[in-house]
């Protein structure tokens, strides 16, 4: 396919420039809750709560802390995988893989104004999107990732440019991604970058998450 297919206009309106993913184990002692208050700070415009090996109720209590610390710069709060714990504690929304639950039943359950992201990682799963149910599109892993068991090969910029292609929704880059690396991503089509460890990790996550949207700023001077 040679041209992008058009977007869609989103069923409400968020920022995907610099987009949190929580991980419970890299923010160590300081808790996500504090790592995502340092990172609002720094420019974080949405986050994605991650912990695959939390029970229900500790997704729960986690969720409402991020919401706590966020409401007040605005910032829109998706759960991973969970519709249940987004319905539970009125999340903005979810985000789901490949093995989740199907994004038309999650749309079913949530009603139409809340957020739903979809994993793309290869054309067959990027031909699949339908955006009259999804509002956008993790695409990766961009570049070789350990923050999530068993993910897929690194597509590189050029693999991520021909997926974003056939994607008819705004489109996140994610997979060890930094601020070294962002702007290289915003530049061949990503609406914004998904970043794990490079503000999870940091010694100051604000710091992180400035350096991170000054490169996004970057490469969408560069396109």
């Amino acid at each position: 396919m040679s041209a992008a297919v058009e977007a869609t206009e989103p069923r409400r309106r968020f920022d995907l420039s610099v987009y949190l993913v929580t991980d419970t184990r890299l923010s160590g002692l300081r808790g996500v809750a504090a790592v995502a208050t340092a990172a609002a700070r720094g420019g974080i415009t949405l986050v994605q709560l991650r912990d695959p090996d939390a029970t229900t109720r500790a997704l729960i209590a986690a969720a409402g802390a991020l919401q706590a610390v966020l409401a007040p710069h605005g910032i829109p709060l998706v759960i991973n995988d969970r519709v249940d714990v987004a319905l539970a504690v009125g999340a903005d929304g979810v985000h789901l893989g490949d093995r989740d639950m199907p994004a038309a039943m999650a749309r079913r359950l949530l009603g139409p104004d809340r957020i739903v992201g979809v994993t793309v990682h290869d054309a067959a799963e990027a031909r699949a999107v339908d955006p009259a149910v999804a509002d956008y599109a993790g695409i990766g892993p961009v570049f070789t990732t350990t923050t999530k068991a068993g993910a897929r090969p690194a597509i590189g910029t050029e693999g991520f440019r021909a997926l974003r292609r056939l994607v008819p929704l705004p489109a996140v880059g994610i997979g060890g991604i930094d601020a070294a690396r962002a702007a290289d991503v915003i530049a061949v089509g990503a609406d914004g970058v998904a970043v794990v460890s490079a503000i999870c990790a940091a010694s100051d996550p604000e710091e992180a998450a400035r350096a991170i949207a000054a490169a996004v700023a970057e490469g969408r001077r560069a396109r």
